[in-house]
């Protein structure tokens, strides 16, 4: 059985029909969805669907996605600190930074991510969860403020996107990279050379649905692209072809490393 560590199943893609989509992923062999937030005004939402479907377990990850930095409030953190007290959640994510988007370099915006990102692994600490990491282009600055802040409590470098360099540093780290639907594709190089690089044990897959859907999946004629948990095996079909190793193999290693790095056991 597999477990997605991102996905946005909370999203309106999946409002009209997201019990059916689930029973797929269920037979499919996904045990567990680990969604993650990136709104404060989204994470009752995010909770309720949590609490509505069984099978797979869904699990919640709410945090502020620093693209979202605009309509980040500082009251926001403390309601945070309110949810992580009341609520069972098994990570703070999806936290970050990002350089990649032109706006969010601009100064004022960037120091606030970085504010944001400081006080979400503040919470971390204080709540002693994991974090997922959304990283583009900052890996430098993701390192620097770790160190300045002990950060300790490892996560999940979600849809990994770096080199092999960086890669080594955040398992040194105590970080999983999340590999998705990329993997798929003949194009990403980068994250191939990672891939062949890293020990298993460095790795878990996601789907980022209804983001990042596998090659096979992708219909353009249609416009179908919306990605979706149930897909979660195409990525592992793709990391077992990658890595040489049966898909039994595979998903005892990725279980464990998913379970390990998120506190399941």
């Amino acid at each position: 059985m597999w477990i997605d560590t991102h996905c946005h199943f909370d999203v309106e893609d999946f409002d009209g029909d997201r019990p059916e989509v689930a029973a797929r992923s269920f037979q499919a062999g996904v045990e567990a969805i680990v969604i993650p937030g990136y709104l404060a005004q989204r994470w009752g939402h995010l909770l309720e669907v949590c609490q509505t479907i069984s099978q797979p377990r869904l699990l919640a990850a709410p945090g502020l996605h620093p693209c979202y930095i605009r309509q980040h409030q500082p009251e926001h953190l403390e309601q945070l600190d309110a949810l992580l007290r009341r609520h069972v959640c098994v990570a703070i994510g999806e936290i970050g930074l990002d350089t990649y988007v032109p706006e969010l370099k601009e100064p004022d915006l960037y120091r606030k991510q970085q504010d944001f990102f400081c006080g979400q692994l503040q919470l971390a600490r204080q709540h002693d969860k994991p974090v997922i990491l959304h990283v583009r282009k900052a890996h430098a600055d993701i390192f620097r403020l770790l160190k300045e802040q002990g950060f300790q409590n490892g996560g999940i470098v979600h849809a990994f996107s770096g080199g092999v360099e960086e890669a080594r540093h955040y398992y040194r780290l105590g970080f999983k990279l999340g590999i998705g639907g990329s993997l798929t594709y003949a194009q990403a190089k980068r994250l191939h050379a990672v891939v062949a690089a890293m020990p298993l044990e460095a790795l878990v897959i996601e789907t980022d649905a209804p983001d990042m859907i596998p090659q096979s999946r992708r219909n353009s004629d249609s416009g179908k692209t919306r990605n979706s948990p149930e897909f979660l095996p195409l990525v592992a079909a793709a990391l077992a072809e990658a890595k040489q190793v049966s898909l039994e193999t595979l998903c005892g290693v990725l279980r464990k490393n998913s379970e390990e790095v998120l506190r399941l056991v």
